[in-house]
């Protein structure tokens, strides 16, 4: 009989590892996925022609491996291959889609729509109603804005820390601190990252900073500016492969947002046999010994009850729920980590307008405003609004009229809290109000707006995470049963790390490889580093 894995959630990790099962294996994927989109948190939804990208999603990785596959997927458009320097040579794996190579060996797309587009990123940080580089730099400008008194402070306290660091980083406040010297992050980094997560940076592990921002600091990014100037008339290659993730100028997005992409990989797996259950939602997960067995899931469609039984099971379902349905002999002590594991959930609004606008200092008059900005980080401490997205500059096509502007407003809470609590119309309202509040738009130029919820977006850094180690522990004693995935892993990964873990696990499972510690090493081990020692 045919070998069976089941696959709990259709996100990055869970279609990867379908996708690789079906490539190298002769194990067919069943896929159960809860909701009724395709993607988990890199879907797009689309709404009455205007698509949002949760989150915002840079298709940008220094893994070939990832980069080839996902252009084996979505190659460049044509006009993106001609203009950037790119070298992907395809070597085991089959081109799926009609496609062509220039001169330079380039992946070149001929469907119209199914594409890759070549994007300029530019990312800033939005505070006392002024832009400022992101990085922040210690720059000229940086200079003007903040005043010569408030720099020379950020100089002495960041010369400071260079010289007297604080010894065992434990929290992310002394992580940033050393970093960037304490001025610099009580300006720009305390309040916002306290946005975030909702807890103070002293209570945050400091692993998620070396996780997340490994090898930024100012001398980084200053070296970066120079090196940037001095190549600027140079040709762009993609690969980027010695720049810091945070410091990159430009990256891959699919014409549509990244759902496009990964709706793509879900009618290939399924066009060549892999199962894929919608509104399936796993309640339990069944063992007998060391292995998993099967998995029980109600469909929430007609509350119907499954019982997928099979070979191999990987889980992107949050650790937490895949403890709290374990079927075994589970320790308490395991129980209670699991249990205490915590989360930042997210809310996007939305918001379709004129334009932009910007109000005059001299005039008082307001005027349009045009941005070249992917993201925009709100440092404002009178708002709640953490984050900007202008998804006209992600992907020209992800808005259904060229002249209005589509913005994302990125607000992070936790479910049942005071702004979860409140109604889509209450939560329009205020996303309104305070984009006005800054000085970014005015009411009258308002069209339309929505609102997404998204549970579960950010595994945490803090509550019982201290502990976790006794949970992957435990629940690698499974030889069959592989966490992959952000959620899945209760790790804060990039899409790309996602991707990896997928199709490590599936390396293990073609060479029968029973352990799992190459698995957790992914953005661990100094190859997958922002960090370039």
């Amino acid at each position: 009989m045919q070998k069976k894995a089941i696959i709990i959630g259709a996100g990055p990790a869970g279609l990867t590892a379908a996708y690789e099962l079906l490539q190298r294996t002769d194990v067919m994927p069943v896929i159960l996925e809860k909701s009724t989109d395709i993607g988990g948190i890199s879907k797009t939804v689309n709404y009455k022609g205007n698509r949002i990208d949760i989150g915002g999603h840079r298709f940008f990785s220094k893994s070939d491996r990832v980069m080839d596959w996902w252009m084996t997927v979505m190659p460049l458009d044509k006009e993106a291959a001609e203009i950037f320097t790119i070298s992907y040579q395809q070597k085991t794996r089959e081109v799926k889609i009609p496609q062509k190579k220039n001169d330079s060996d380039t992946l070149v797309a001929e469907n119209p729509d199914l594409i890759m587009l070549v994007r300029k990123r530019l990312s800033r940080i939005y505070f006392l109603h002024k832009f400022f580089t992101y990085p922040i730099q210690l720059s000229v400008d940086t200079l003007r804005k903040l005043g010569i008194i408030t720099t020379i402070s950020i100089m002495i306290s960041y010369l400071q820390a260079q010289a007297f660091p604080r010894k065992n980083e434990k929290t992310l406040e002394d992580f940033m601190i050393n970093r960037f010297g304490k001025t610099l992050y009580n300006l720009f980094f305390k309040h916002y990252t306290e946005k975030v997560w909702g807890v103070p940076c002293n209570e945050i592990s400091a692993e998620w900073g070396a996780q997340r921002i490994k090898g930024i600091s100012i001398g980084k990014a200053i070296a970066h500016a120079a090196k940037s100037a001095w190549n600027a008339s140079k040709p762009k290659d993609i690969k980027q492969k010695n720049v810091e993730t945070s410091l990159i100028e430009q990256f891959l997005y699919p014409k549509h947002g990244p759902g496009q992409l990964w709706e793509e990989v879900a009618h290939q797996v399924t066009s060549q046999g892999a199962t894929l259950l919608m509104q399936h939602d796993v309640a339990r997960i069944i063992t007998s010994g060391n292995r998993v067995t099967a998995v029980e899931a109600i469909d929430r469609t007609t509350g119907a009850t499954i019982l997928l039984e099979g070979d191999y099971f990987f889980s992107t379902m949050p650790v937490q729920e895949l403890v709290a349905g374990l079927q075994a002999n589970v320790p308490k002590d395991i129980r209670e980590i699991a249990a205490g594991l915590q989360y930042r959930d997210f809310i996007t609004i939305g918001i379709l307008l004129k334009n932009l606008s910007w109000q005059n200092a001299k005039t008082g008059a307001y005027e349009a405003l045009s941005l070249k900005d992917t993201w925009i980080y709100i440092q404002e401490k009178d708002v709640k609004v953490g984050r900007l997205q202008l998804f006209n500059n992600w992907s020209p096509y992800m808005v259904k009229d060229p002249d209005t502007t589509w913005v994302g407003m990125e607000y992070f809470c936790n479910k049942g809290d005071d702004f979860w609590a409140l109604s889509d119309e209450e939560i329009r309202q205020t996303a309104i109000k305070e984009l006005c509040q800054i000085g970014l738009a005015r009411t009258e130029d308002v069209l339309d707006a929505t609102v997404l919820r998204m549970e579960k977006t950010y595994p945490a850094y803090f509550g019982t995470y201290n502990r976790f180690d006794e949970v992957r522990n435990y629940i690698d004693t499974f030889e069959n049963l592989f966490l992959v995935g952000r959620n899945g892993m209760h790790k804060y990964n990039n899409s790309d790390h996602s991707m990896l873990t997928a199709m490590v696990a599936v390396d293990n499972i073609a060479a029968g490889i029973k352990t799992k510690g190459n698995i957790w090493s992914i953005n661990t081990e100094q190859e997958y580093h922002e960090e370039k020692k």
